[in-house]
């Protein structure tokens, strides 16, 4: 008899979940309620929907997330798969046109064979049937209480926020130069607007003094620090700016010369209509963030098609709740997957899927693996999220400070990025009795 499993949630990590369970010839019950009830930050009903940056970071072999995303390709990533076919020029940075990418992903889910998407609510889980909870950060309440039963456990949250996208037209090119950090100023692929000393100023005291939505009074101000809003950073220091989303560094312009504090813009859409803020996510209120972004050269005719706004993000107490294998210690039915528990990112969402996806498998076919080992990267952001040592989770984006390397000080520059890749082949390897890594039940 067909093996079956129920997912909640059909962001990265729960379509990365169906779509490996698919293609091992598992039926997917794919649970998706945003068709019927969207949060603030949701515009569309596609499935894996890219609510904040449109990137996947750096592609760079030296750098964490560009080792995590070969890991995801040798693991026959659905998102990476959507990521390439939608990917429009970023520099260094996997940048993707979102609504292409999440129209890829939803073509893949909704075709298979064996995954049966059901648009509704779920309110209570099935503790009777083998369950993956990818619910994400913006769990709804009904569900977030039915699990906060479940585990018995409070939920931890931080406060998320995205950035503003304007209508490149709405620019003016006669004060904006193109550069890339990585490459020579003729070959940029940034909108870059310069800020001399006094107009850096200028900007601070607006970004300090702007209005801002009130927070409930329930909500502290937890802010994760890769996801920080700008008025806050600018609060914070203005070095903090100088050397985060307004350095000057590499951004060299036409002249040669080095402006005092740039401002970014990075392509958003394949059409090349689109641009969105590099590190500008924020809280301030909608007429403000327009008047203040105004104040920028190149910008006082801009038009905004979707701004800034600042959710909550919740995500359970891993070390507490889940064992290795992301799998919920007093019921073993459940597992999760995802933002959800702890992970903090894109491909790090995504990445867990899969992990979590073959271990499901695993549990199905009453068989133990050892999970990847912690000199990849996946297994080191599992490690990370499920040691017990940790009494409360803070969420983490993949870095090479996690992983367990013999040779820190190996010669090649490339050592981490080889090194996690024979540990993934070789974490295939052991699971090849039981999962195939590809696409063959599609």
């Amino acid at each position: 008899m067909q093996k079956e499993v129920n997912i909640i949630g059909a962001g990265l990590a729960g379509c990365e979940a169906a779509y490996l369970l698919a293609n091992n010839g598992v039926k997917v019950n794919l649970f998706e309620v945003k068709s019927l009830m969207k949060n603030d930050i949701q515009k569309t009903n596609d499935l894996g929907e890219l609510v904040c940056s449109n990137t996947l970071r750096s592609k760079s072999k030296k750098n964490a997330a560009g080792i995590l995303k070969n890991e995801m390709k040798l693991l026959n990533s659905l998102v990476l798969k959507a990521a390439l076919e939608n990917e429009i020029p970023g520099d260094d940075a996997l940048s993707v046109d979102r609504f292409g990418f999440s129209k890829y992903i939803t073509g893949k889910i909704k075709n298979h064979k064996n995954i049966n998407l059901i648009e509704q609510e779920v309110s209570e889980i099935d503790y009777t049937k083998v369950t993956i909870i990818a619910s994400g950060p913006l769990t709804t309440d009904k569900l977030g209480k039915n699990i906060e039963l479940m585990t018995g456990n409070e939920k931890l949250f931080f406060l998320d926020a995205s950035a503003p996208i304007i209508t490149k037209d709405s620019i003016d090119f006669n004060k904006v130069y193109w550069a890339s950090r990585h490459n020579d100023a003729k070959d940029g692929q940034y909108i870059c607007m310069p800020l001399n000393e006094e107009q850096f100023n200028a900007f601070v005291e607006e970004l300090k003094n702007a209005e801002t939505i009130k927070l409930k009074s329930f909500e502290k101000e937890i802010y994760f620090k890769g996801c920080q809003p700008i008025e806050q950073i600018a609060k914070t220091s203005k070095k903090v700016l100088l050397n985060g989303p307004l350095s000057p560094n590499n951004l060299i312009d036409e002249n040669g010369n080095t402006p005092f504090a740039v401002v970014q813009l990075r392509q958003d859409d394949a059409i090349d209509s689109l641009y969105n803020f590099v590190g500008f996510q924020t809280n301030i209120k909608w007429p403000e963030q327009k008047r203040i972004l105004q104040t920028l050269p190149g910008l006082e005719n801009l038009n905004i098609v979707r701004f800034g706004v600042m959710h909550k993000n919740y995500y359970i107490n891993s070390p507490k709740l889940l064992n290795r294998s992301l799998q919920v210690k007093r019921n073993k039915n459940i597992f999760f997957a995802g933002q959800i528990t702890g992970v903090e990112g894109y491909i790090e969402s995504a990445s867990s899927g899969i992990l979590t996806a073959i271990n499901v498998l695993a549990y199905l076919n009453n068989i133990k693996i050892e999970q990847p080992s912690r000199k990849s990267m996946l297994g080191a952001l599992n490690f990370y999220i499920t040691n017990p040592k940790h009494d409360k989770l803070k969420p983490m984006k993949c870095n090479l400070g996690i992983l367990d390397q013999q040779n820190k000080n190996a010669k090649s520059e490339f050592y981490s990025f080889d090194e996690s890749e024979r540990e993934i082949r070789r974490f295939i390897k052991g699971i090849n009795n039981f999962a195939k890594i590809g696409e063959s039940n599609e």
